[in-house]
């Protein structure tokens, strides 16, 4: 009876994994496998049924990167209120073994059952060559989609447990109990097997989506590549190459899961990925998004033009930066959780919470206006940061004239202003498109724009970089806002990678900085070159080592890519996270009236990070069921 018990899970397995018959007689009306495979329409049906498992990128519950790290945070009672207190739990170091949360391995606690996705995947594959009245230009093009798929939903397990149990094929109804407990793959086993799935799905891929209404989101040859890039830049970084904190971790046959060796040829692969996925992207017509007004009658200003380029590059739908947009994963919650109260007057602002608020460190994160770091600028008063300071008619558009804020906020860069709302910043858009006139913010207690009926942002700052500048706060309680589908890849994204990459191969060179510097004209600065030379106290002598250019690379990565759910994963992948991530989460004295009082950093909580808050702890009944399985590290 014991060991009834215990296998009988795994005989659900068994039959789960199982396409065949088992049965010889089946009820009238019950559906079946070869059911789903008997009409074209219904193979089409079992194709998006394998695309339901994607992970929701854009959704604030259900990605780990956006409330687990230390990018922003939700106040708890806010978080309890509206079902968002996963991450938090995580970022607060609750995480645990009997319930994990955001668990993507078993579908439960806000994630999705990724090795269920996984399973379907392998049905269709076996199935869809039976397929009678599909045109063979179609199956292949599905086939390819599914094993994109596949790869992607191994990715992402990678990225959170690590090794990973590799499931090539489900098993047949006949396979015993033992080879039914299948153990966790090695680490380049597991990088080697995603990759081969993600050329053999980018051989059948169409280049571009032609059935724009029908088909927008759909899996497309670039996105394969930008994915393969981002696996093997994943590969080669210090987490999964080289690691010696994980030298002893193995299977319990004594099966090494982690190479422990470093290999520098993994950032050539990288590198040569990176560089495939950009030449694409290129040839189909793939750029940085500029901001082009349609509205002639506003001559906007230069500073007002390039914030626009940069916050449309995230919420414009299908703008020329966008590889891959995931339109099953919409932004209207997190433009809801994003937008502060700019004109509390009208009804239909009240709707917005504001409660996704970005902390302290990463409003210090940004470069000033000359394109180097706060603390490195030869310029900047870093240590007057704190200071109250009233602005002029220079700061127009960026901060209300005449408005007294802190000095953190004057003289810094572009993405500064276009991603982040602070007390006295500038707010464009929103139904207001004449920069001459402009919303503004002033949130401290009392103030028309501060915190009503329990919502509030807990630092003093909002990501303004969600909001569709679109979206139109009218008279009365009506709000019309342009949704957009969640960004998964963008170009600028690919440019980044591919100059670290290059950096982590051979050092600085022309072309890693023409990479990075880009990026950094569209978001109005000089180059690394000029802006070091002449503005950091460390010059030249930065930028021309290869360790000295990895910080550059790394903080450019951090901003550019900021509230996109890519700093979480960044700082595990460079094993930054304990040094970053054990630290306050701060913001301002947001109860004070007065900008003497307001202005004080006030600590909101400790947040810590241990070795073992690399991966996701795998579900203590998991391990009991198969005795193949070995906890991750520390758990």
């Amino acid at each position: 009876m014991k060991y009834f018990k215990i296998y009988t899970y795994s005989l659900l397995i068994i039959l789960q994994f199982s396409c065949s018959k088992f049965l010889e007689v089946v009820p009238d009306n019950v559906a079946t496998i070869e059911n789903a495979f008997t009409t074209r329409a219904a193979a089409e049906k079992y194709l998006f049924t394998c695309y339901s498992y994607m992970p929701s990128q854009g959704n604030i519950v259900s990605n780990p990167a956006f409330l687990s790290g230390d990018e922003m945070m939700v106040p708890e009672m806010v978080s309890v209120y509206r079902g968002i207190s996963l991450g938090i739990q995580i970022e607060r170091g609750y995480q645990n073994v009997a319930s994990p949360y955001i668990n993507y391995w078993d579908g439960e606690q806000g994630g999705k059952p990724l090795f269920q996705g996984i399973r379907n995947c392998n049905i269709f594959l076996d199935n869809i060559a039976k397929v009678p009245d599909i045109l063979e230009m179609d199956r292949k093009r599905w086939t390819a989609e599914v094993y994109f798929l596949k790869a992607y939903y191994q990715y992402w397990l990678l990225r959170m447990y690590g090794p990973i149990p590799l499931i090539k094929e489900n098993l047949p109804i006949s396979s015993s109990i033992e080879e039914v407990k299948l153990k966790r793959a090695p680490v380049d086993e597991c990088v080697n097997y995603i990759v081969q799935l993600l050329d053999e799905a980018a051989v059948d891929l169409p280049e571009t989506v032609l059935n724009k209404t029908a088909e927008l989101g759909r899996i497309t040859k670039p996105i394969a590549l930008a994915v393969k890039a981002k696996v093997l830049i994943t590969a080669a970084s210090p987490l999964f190459n080289g690691n010696s904190d994980y030298a002893s971790f193995k299977n319990n046959d004594g099966q090494l899961l982690f190479n422990s060796v470093y290999d520098a040829t993994k950032w050539e692969k990288a590198a040569v990925a990176c560089k495939e996925a950009i030449d694409l992207c290129h040839l189909l017509g793939n750029k940085l998004n500029y901001y082009k007004p349609a509205m002639s009658q506003y001559s906007l200003s230069p500073e007002i033009l390039t914030q626009m380029g940069i916050r449309n590059s995230l919420t414009e739908k299908w703008n020329p930066e966008i590889i891959w947009a995931n339109t099953n994963s919409m932004a209207g919650t997190l433009q809801i959780f994003s937008q502060a109260k700019i004109d509390p007057t009208q009804q239909s602002n009240q709707g917005f919470t504001g409660c996704l608020a970005p902390s302290m460190k990463m409003a210090e994160l940004f470069y000033t206006e000359n394109g180097v770091p706060i603390e490195e600028d030869n310029t900047w008063d870093y240590n007057g940061r704190l200071d109250l300071k009233t602005a002029t008619a220079t700061d127009k558009f960026r901060i209300k004239q005449g408005y007294t804020t802190a000095s953190l906020h004057f003289n810094r860069e572009p993405r500064f202003y276009a991603d982040l709302g602070f007390d006295g910043g500038i707010w464009y858009g929103q139904g207001k498109f004449d920069d001459q006139n402009t919303f503004w913010l002033e949130v401290k207690a009392g103030q028309s724009g501060a915190s009503a009926g329990g919502w509030y942002s807990g630092t003093g700052y909002y990501i303004k970089k969600y909001v569709n500048f679109n979206n139109v706060i009218s008279t009365g309680n009506t709000y019309s806002m342009e949704d957009y589908p969640w960004p998964v890849i963008r170009l600028a994204d690919l440019y980044l990678l591919y100059a670290e990459a290059l950096n982590e191969q051979n050092g600085p060179a022309p072309e890693v900085f023409e990479y990075i510097n880009l990026v950094r004209l569209r978001a109005g600065l000089k180059t690394v070159e000029e802006s070091w030379t002449s503005y950091s106290k460390l010059g030249s002598s930065k930028y021309a080592t290869k360790v000295g250019l990895r910080d550059i690379i790394h903080q450019e990565r951090l901003i550019e890519l900021a509230f996109e759910g890519q700093r979480f994963w960044d700082l595990k992948r460079w094993k930054d996270a304990p040094r970053v991530m054990n630290s306050n989460i701060n913001g301002w004295d947001i109860s004070q009236e007065t900008a003497l009082s307001y202005y004080r950093i006030t600590k909101i909580f400790k947040q810590t990070f241990l070795l073992k808050d690399y991966f996701w702890p795998i579900k203590e009944i998991d391990l009991i069921i198969n005795r193949n399985l070995v906890q991750n590290p520390g758990w």
